[in-house]
């Protein structure tokens, strides 16, 4: 270290660093990179020229990039903030696999404190220290030597006009290979590290500018409840996170996690898919009256939601969240944050599902009057820390993943780890379902279960979620829906339901589900889209 610090604090062009910073870039930040081109492109005597040429090209991509905006005034700060921020991304695309896109910049902006802790892990720390710290200890440490203002544009032109003449002749010189690379292995790009985060970040940023200021656009605003409405309608939708359709013995998962769902009259739906692979995407498009194909996060912020509509109409909402936020679904309607041991009575290593039930009784009884649909939030299956996801009692297979480094655990730990958290989720569903009994001869009582997206286990070295949806394995996008109908809801026609249960459903249905058992009559409603009512 002291020797680097010697031979760094001797004066350096602007120029130098730039080439340098290039190399370290290249060097020690895109192993995910690398290791994803050598599964296309295998290290032979065929390939070993085009892999040079490519490790050059992008140091030349590099050099190019950090030319256009490092100068003697900005050149340690700029550099800085990239070798930090760039430790951070290659940490999770070298640990798990991810990429950082723009979905994944909106987890990240819309992650909370608790959610953050859960991944932080040692080597996390040390990929700061060597990645992140060190390099830009060494960088501050170095003098930049003054130049004339000549002297500075005529090196800058060269050193600019170099790295992109540079890249060009090596796609020349490789130019039927390249254009295979382009054409047919576009996603590798994605692992570039710092580029192709840079991207993603203009990107969210250009989306955010062109979100439109002002209240949300009305939609439904013909809506109403029927002249003849005799039976009082209560709904309660149970907001899955992270959890795999193909955990679920419901739905022929060969452990029995579902003892207590499998006891009840229980609608699985085999054939249903996400609007997104994150919580961000997700939640706001399955409340929305956008489809998958026409989603934007700009459409979905300037524009009412399902929520909005019902209780405009006189619908009582309220929303119980112990995740992180509503993702700025729940933001006209009542909303109660169950995080927290204040408001939250189920607490021990952190806050439990089941305490959302909590007061939930009294709640009805105070709305008994009125049509009602409750939203319960819940923290599922969210990783990487499944082992917390669930009371100790809860702990059915072992040996279990005691970590959020899930490099350290065998496949078996993690899987037992996971599937445990279902274990609770099939607890908490049947609480619910019990609590909508005790009410049956008041109300149509339901519930609609539905996970914003599903969880990379390890499979093909993946983990987590918030893959870019066209390259996402199936296991981020199949998620698990489930549907219960009390004994009173007579228009329920059961065989009909039983006969949907493989039909292809998604997120998309939603909103059209909801009005349908509500009751409530709009243009906007789509009976082809109810998976209740609809054919």
């Amino acid at each position: 270290m002291e020797r680097s610090l010697k031979l760094l604090s001797r004066e350096m062009t602007v120029t130098r660093l730039i080439i340098l910073a290039g190399l370290v870039f290249l060097l020690f930040y895109n192993w995910a990179f690398f290791q994803k081109v050598l599964e296309v492109y295998p290290l032979t005597m065929k390939n070993a020229g085009f892999l040079a040429s490519l490790a050059l090209m992008l140091w030349a991509f590099f050099v190019f990039l950090m030319s256009l905006v490092c100068y003697r005034r900005t050149a340690k700060p700029i550099l800085v903030f990239f070798l930090l921020l760039s430790s951070f991304a290659a940490y999770f695309m070298d640990t798990y696999g991810v990429i950082i896109d723009d979905s994944m910049l909106r987890n990240v902006m819309k992650t909370d404190l608790n959610e953050s802790l859960d991944l932080l892990s040692l080597r996390m720390v040390l990929y700061f220290l060597l990645l992140g710290l060190l390099p830009a200890v060494l960088v501050m440490a170095v003098r930049l030597r003054p130049q004339s203002l000549r002297q500075a544009v005529k090196q800058r032109l060269l050193l600019s006009v170099g790295s992109l003449f540079t890249g060009v002749a090596l796609i020349f010189a490789f130019g039927s290979t390249y254009a295979s690379f382009f054409r047919e292995h576009k996603p590798l790009r994605y692992y570039t590290n710092p580029t192709y985060y840079i991207y993603s970040s203009i990107k969210v940023a250009r989306q955010e500018l062109a979100a439109p200021p002002g209240d949300a656009r009305r939609i439904a605003e013909d809506a109403h409840l029927p002249e003849e409405h005799p039976h009082k309608e209560l709904l309660i939708f149970v907001l899955g996170e992270t959890a795999r359709f193909d955990r679920f013995s419901l739905n022929g998962y060969e452990r029995d996690t579902n003892p207590l769902l499998k006891k009840e009259e229980i609608y699985a739906f085999s054939n249903f898919w996400s609007c997104g692979t994150s919580t961000a995407v997700s939640v706001p498009c399955m409340f929305s009256i956008y489809d998958k194909d026409s989603y934007s996060e700009s459409a979905v912020q300037s524009t009412e939601n399902v929520l909005d509509v019902l209780k405009r109409e006189g619908v009582e909402i309220l929303w119980r969240d112990n995740n992180s936020d509503s993702k700025g679904v729940a933001l006209r309607v009542p909303y109660e944050n169950f995080r927290s041991p204040d408001k939250n009575p189920e607490c021990d290593t952190e806050c439990r599902d089941i305490g959302m039930l909590s007061g939930l009784q009294e709640y009805i009884d105070s709305h008994a009057d009125s049509e009602m649909l409750i939203v319960l939030h819940t923290m599922g299956n969210h990783g990487p820390a499944y082992y917390k996801r669930y009371p100790e009692s809860f702990e059915k297979f072992t040996p279990v993943c005691k970590t959020n480094q899930l490099e350290e655990c065998s496949k078996d730990e993690i899987d037992n780890a996971y599937d445990n958290a279902i274990l609770y989720t099939d607890y908490f569903l049947s609480e619910v379902i019990a609590l909508l009994q005790r009410n049956s001869e008041r109300f149509e009582t339901s519930m609609i279960y539905i996970s914003d997206h599903g969880e990379s286990l390890g499979e093909h070295g993946l983990y987590l979620h918030g893959m870019p949806y066209m390259l996402s394995p199936e296991t981020q996008r199949h998620v698990p829906a489930f549907m219960w109908f009390g004994e009173t809801y007579d228009e329920i026609d059961r065989a009909a339901m039983a006969s949907k249960l493989g039909r292809k459903y998604s997120h998309d249905n939603l909103f059209h589900t909801i009005l349908g058992l509500l009751e409530i009559e709009t243009s906007e409603y789509d009976r082809e889209m109810d998976i209740v009512f609809g054919p």
